[in-house]
């Protein structure tokens, strides 16, 4: 995990050019890649990419992968099998390597534009999000925080 001053926050309005590529802005960009500029994009919730550095992706990663080891290696029901493949898939299909590029630009790869929802010149909300850099379509940021904005107080009070 990143140190506790590396914390990544900031909400920004950003364009896409033509060719799908975002310039991350400087504050988010800056912690996201302070040790390097390679990074993983992940496909985390509908409407939302996520930008990780790729050393705390791949830590996350392991621990993950770790845990589906040793399902497997116990011994698995067969209710949980389908469950093993499904996590297979998704971390199969739901992040790439990307680096970024001068002044925090990021190209974003075609499945990954669908899966955002967005058009070439669209506008997308870039996120802080603590640990890593979100990339919403406005309207499921926007649904997201509706959702989300009601149990704001019980949450800070939780990890107080």
């Amino acid at each position: 995990m990143p140190d506790p001053q590396e914390i990544i926050l900031g909400e920004f309005r950003c364009k896409l050019d033509e060719r799908f590529r975002l310039s991350v802005p400087g504050p988010l960009s800056e912690r996201l890649v302070a040790r390097s500029t390679d990074c993983t994009l992940a496909k985390e919730r509908a409407g939302c990419l996520s930008l990780w550095s790729a050393e705390v992706w791949q830590a996350k990663l392991g621990v993950r992968i770790g845990l589906a080891r040793q399902k497997i290696e116990a011994g698995l029901h067969d209710s949980e099998i389908g469950q093993v493949q499904l996590l297979g898939r998704l971390l199969s299909t739901g992040q790439v390597e990307v680096k970024l590029a001068g002044r925090g630009r990021l190209l974003i790869p075609p499945e990954f534009r669908k899966f955002l929802g967005v058009e070439p010149k669209g506008t997308v909300m870039v996120v802080g999000a603590a640990v890593c850099v979100e990339i919403w379509h406005p309207t499921a940021w926007l649904k997201y925080l509706e959702g989300r904005m009601p149990k704001f107080r019980r949450l800070v009070t939780k990890l107080s």
